[in-house]
């Protein structure tokens, strides 16, 4: 029991000590090109960190621009996922670090879990999470929230609120982005 107790104080303190990057906002923009298959284009807006200390903020910068933005095992990654990645950038947006990913797929659930269930896509959130914005029609239950389109639409667009970053101590990513 104590050694199961030392075990489980580790791993939260290796949870707790590591940094996390945030984001302002995502967008999606799906372009299908079939039923359930087509191309689809994410933005990140606005990224930070909340790394306490220098390792923490170390290990997100490694996550951010070697991992994510450069690394091939991250394509792979994300091929194991269903998303097969075309290209990926961080860029400068009004003086804060965003980043787009563009990724092809053969199955519409690898977007966010979009089913499509004829006629319709769907898209189905927590009902504490925000829409900012979507070309589909929102439905809000006291259970969820959802975006509906119907298969008329041949682009998906739908952008989701992740953090307010209002009161909070957070490290703005683009300090440390070198453009090439």
């Amino acid at each position: 029991m104590k050694n199961l107790s030392i075990i489980l104080i580790f791993f939260i303190l290796v949870f707790l000590t590591q940094g996390c990057l945030l984001f302002h906002s995502v967008s999606y923009k799906v372009e299908l090109d079939g039923t359930t298959s087509g191309t689809a284009t994410v933005l990140v807006e606005d990224i930070r960190s909340d790394a306490m200390n220098s390792k923490e903020l170390d290990s997100d910068k490694k996550n951010l621009f070697e991992f994510m933005l450069e690394s091939d095992d991250f394509i792979t990654l994300m091929e194991d996922e269903g998303q097969y990645i075309t290209s990926r950038e961080l860029f400068n947006n009004d003086g804060t670090l965003s980043g787009k990913a563009t990724f092809t797929f053969d199955n519409i659930t690898k977007v966010e879990g979009i089913i499509y269930e004829e006629p319709f896509y769907f898209l189905t959130i927590n009902p504490e999470d925000s829409i900012l914005e979507t070309n589909g029609e929102v439905i809000v239950s006291k259970d969820y929230k959802r975006i509906i389109w119907d298969d008329t639409f041949k682009t998906l667009k739908f952008k989701m609120f992740s953090e307010d970053f209002e009161g909070k101590s957070l490290t703005g990513m683009l300090q440390f982005y070198e453009n090439e």
